[in-house]
């Protein structure tokens, strides 16, 4: 019986220590357009840029660019339909790439045999999750 008792403080204080709601950080991208949308992101990554792409992301649907614990204010998001018409596009220059890619350094992007592309800004405000979303373009 004792035995019990103390098993049971034991399970109540571990599930104590347990932050309620906890879940894996992350930057996420939620498509409420009519589009398919092909995604890329740049992240900082130590005092330059790193882009990676492509996601797809069907409409009505969201996909995670970033699982990682997010450790900075701005991020950068690309997005084009899939006639490679631009849905975000913004005044960042950075590198991508026709097929998957991950570039490290975003300077001289053409002359080093990628393409350029205008990322948006995304603010964060220092959130440890961030869920951007994209909505049907005006008529």
């Amino acid at each position: 019986m004792l035995n019990r008792v103390l098993s049971s403080i034991l399970l109540l204080g571990c599930c104590w220590l347990l932050p309620a709601g906890a879940a894996a950080a992350a930057l996420r991208l939620c498509n409420q357009s009519f589009d398919v949308l092909n995604v890329a992101i740049g992240a900082p990554d130590g005092e330059d840029f790193v882009t990676r792409g492509w996601w797809r992301v069907a409409p009505n649907q969201c996909a995670t660019l970033q699982r990682d614990l997010l450790r900075s204010r701005f991020y950068y998001v690309f997005a084009a339909d899939v006639f490679g018409n631009e849905v975000l596009s913004g005044a960042i220059p950075m590198c991508v790439a026709p097929r998957r890619f991950e570039i490290d350094g975003q300077q001289d992007c053409l002359l080093r045999g990628f393409l350029d592309a205008r990322f948006i800004e995304v603010d964060t405000q220092e959130q440890p999750n961030w869920t951007v979303f994209v909505t049907p373009r005006p008529m």
